[in-house]
């Protein structure tokens, strides 16, 4: 008989592309986590998922089982949670948010929002969310908008280019526009965060440019900080410059985002208008 703990298990390794990961999120060994994997096979009497030293990959009869496996985890969940909920008491949204967010936005968002609902706020990347959106794990994310996205399941909030963001003293502040090579002197600060960081390398690679870092972080706010002190300078979009910072164009650095609301099927219909006043108080505080 296939057990929840099956389910789990052939999700976590599918969302975490690998074994070790995967057995990390369960907190269990990998050995346990190969074994269940293995009795899960067994049960399904096809081999699910093939796997390599580097890679691993849905077998057919895996793509076959993983919108079922996705199925039964959702009503896993609902079981769980049945009987639970006292419909009078103050509804509850989960929200997922990628890490690159501007957060002034963000807040204005929440405070709209949290009119009319309690929220508890997930952090991960856009890939970890879409994944989590789809589970029923969270109900809306605000992560990358991308081209396979369904209009009716989105509401644009940012439309914006990448930019290198320098000091208000920085020698290049006053420039409008600088030539990649004229950076390969200058000190960098690594948003480890960036969602185009490995675009950013080819592209300084393919122009010459091997900078020297004085600080790697996933914390954008310390990044933009060192950044207007003098520490080095950044590549960040725009929306997260701050306060002693400046824009700084480079000539060939053509890269840019959208960000928006992706909504799971109940906040597309319930509560779209709720939704709808919070993307504009985002909006206006961009």
């Amino acid at each position: 008989m296939i057990k929840r703990s099956h389910v789990r298990q052939f999700l976590a390794v599918i969302d975490a592309g690998s074994f070790t990961q995967a057995a990390a999120r369960l907190r269990v060994t990998q050995p346990t986590l190969s074994i269940g994997i293995a009795e899960l096979e067994r049960l399904t009497g096809a081999q699910l998922i093939v796997r390599d030293r580097r890679h691993l990959r849905l077998t057919e009869a895996g793509g076959r089982f993983l919108p079922i496996a996705r199925s039964l985890e959702q009503s896993f969940r609902e079981a769980d949670s049945f009987g639970k909920n006292d419909r009078s008491e103050w509804p509850a949204l989960k929200l997922g948010a990628i890490k690159t967010v501007p957060a002034l936005a963000l807040q204005e968002m929440i405070r709209t929002i949290s009119q009319h609902y309690s929220i508890e706020m997930i952090e991960g990347t856009d890939s970890e969310l879409r994944s989590h959106l789809s589970d029923g794990r969270i109900n809306m994310m605000i992560g990358l908008l991308k081209g396979g996205d369904k209009s009716n399941e989105t509401i644009e909030l940012i439309d914006e280019p990448y930019t290198m963001v320098t000091s208000h003293g920085h020698r290049f502040s006053r420039r409008q526009a600088v030539e990649p090579e004229e950076l390969a002197s200058e000190v960098m600060i690594a948003r480890r965060s960036c969602e185009i960081l490995d675009e950013t390398s080819r592209f300084f690679t393919k122009h010459q440019v091997r900078p020297r870092f004085a600080l790697r972080s996933e914390n954008d706010s310390r990044c933009l900080q060192m950044v207007a002190a003098g520490l080095g300078i950044t590549n960040a979009p725009r929306s997260l410059i701050i306060e002693g910072t400046v824009a700084l164009d480079v000539v060939g650095y053509n890269f840019r985002r959208k960000v928006g609301l992706r909504l799971g099927e109940f906040w597309r219909s319930e509560a779209v208008e709720c939704v709808r006043e919070a993307a504009e108080a985002f909006r206006n505080r961009v």
